[in-house]
C-alpha cells in the first residue's frame, strides 16, 4: 500500500473517487488502477519474488535473459572511469556485468524501489566481492534522488515497464546524465513473427505463472508480469518517447525476434 492510500484512510469514500479521478488511473498488468497505488503494488510483487527473483528469471527465458543483459554491456562498450545508474536494477544483474567488464575501473549505483530487492543484490555484491565499487538506494524512477548530470550511462532492464508514467522516467534519466551520457533500455518488447507469438503467448500464460507458484509461492506476481508485457509499448512508439525526453541519435535492436529489445539514446 503506498503512502499516500495509508495517509488517507480517513478520507470519506466520495472524496477518494474524487481525487482518484483528478489523479488518473494506469495499468496493473490488465487491470485498470489509481495512479498512486501502482507503485505500492509494484512493490508488493518484488518484495514477494525477491528471494528467487534470479531463479525464475533462468527458468522463464531457458537463461537467455543472460545473453541479452550481455549485448546490453556489449553496445554501451563501458570505459574506466565511468559511474553507471542502473535504475529498477533489483539484485544488480547489469551493474555486475558493468563491474566486470571493467575489471574494478568504474563505479555503479544501483537504485529501485524495493528495498527488498536491494538486500538481495547486497547479498550477491558481498559474495561477488563488488562492495566496494557498488551504491544501493531506495528510489523512484519518475523522482529520482540525485542531481542533475551526475552519471556517464544510465541503464534500466525489465523495469521501466512498471513503471506509472515511463515518460517521466526517461525524462529522469535525461536530466542525471552528464552532456555524451547515453540511456540503454532493455525491455520486453513485441514479437515480429506471428507463428512465435502463439507460442510465446501460450508458454507466458500457461507456464509461467504456473512455475512462478511452483517456484515462489507466487501466481499472481507472475501472472501481472506476463500481462506487463502485453500493456508495454511497441518498439517504435517507445522509439518516439525517447526522443521526446530529448535524447538524441536515438535507435533500438531486437533480440529472439522481438521478444526482447534494447532502446538507446544520447544526451548531447
Amino acid at each position: 500500500m503506498t503512502d499516500a492510500t495509508e495517509n488517507d484512510k480517513g478520507a470519506t469514500a466520495p472524496a477518494q473517487t474524487a481525487r482518484e479521478a483528478a489523479q488518473g488511473t494506469t495499468h496493473f498488468g490488465y487491470r485498470e488502477v489509481p495512479e498512486g497505488d501502482k507503485a505500492g503494488l509494484v512493490r508488493g510483487v518484488f518484495s514477494s519474488v525477491a528471494a528467487r527473483y534470479d531463479l525464475m528469471n533462468d527458468l522463464m527465458s531457458g537463461g537467455v535473459h543472460r545473453l541479452w543483459k550481455d549485448a546490453l554491456i556489449d553496445w554501451m562498450a563501458p570505459r574506466p572511469g565511468m559511474k553507471l545508474l542502473d535504475v529498477a536494477g533489483g539484485t544488480g544483474d547489469i551493474s555486475f556485468r558493468f563491474l566486470r567488464r571493467l575489471k574494478g575501473e568504474g563505479h555503479a549505483t544501483v537504485c529501485d524501489l524495493t528495498s527488498d530487492m536491494l538486500e538481495e543484490g547486497r547479498r550477491r555484491a558481498d559474495a561477488q566481492g563488488f562492495a566496494d565499487q557498488l551504491d544501493w538506494v531506495v528510489g523512484d524512477a519518475m523522482n529520482l534522488p540525485f542531481p542533475d548530470r551526475s552519471f556517464d550511462a544510465f541503464t534500466i532492464a525489465f523495469g521501466i515497464r512498471n513503471v506509472t508514467r515511463p515518460q517521466e522516467a526517461l525524462n529522469e534519466a535525461y536530466r542525471v546524465l552528464k552532456p555524451g551520457g547515453r540511456l540503454l533500455c532493455l525491455e520486453f518488447s513485441q514479437v515480429t513473427d506471428a507463428m512465435l507469438q502463439r507460442a510465446y503467448d501460450a508458454y507466458s500464460f500457461s507456464v509461467i505463472p504456473a512455475m512462478g507458484k511452483a517456484v515462489t509461492g507466487d501466481r499472481d506476481s507472475y501472472q501481472y508480469l506476463v500481462e506487463s508485457i502485453r500493456k508495454f509499448p511497441d518498439q517504435e512508439t517507445f522509439l518516439e518517447m525517447v526522443k521526446a525526453a530529448g535524447f538524441s541519435r536515438a535507435s533500438y535492436r531486437n533480440y529472439t525476434m522481438g521478444v526482447a529489445a534494447i532502446h538507446s539514446g544520447w544526451r548531447i
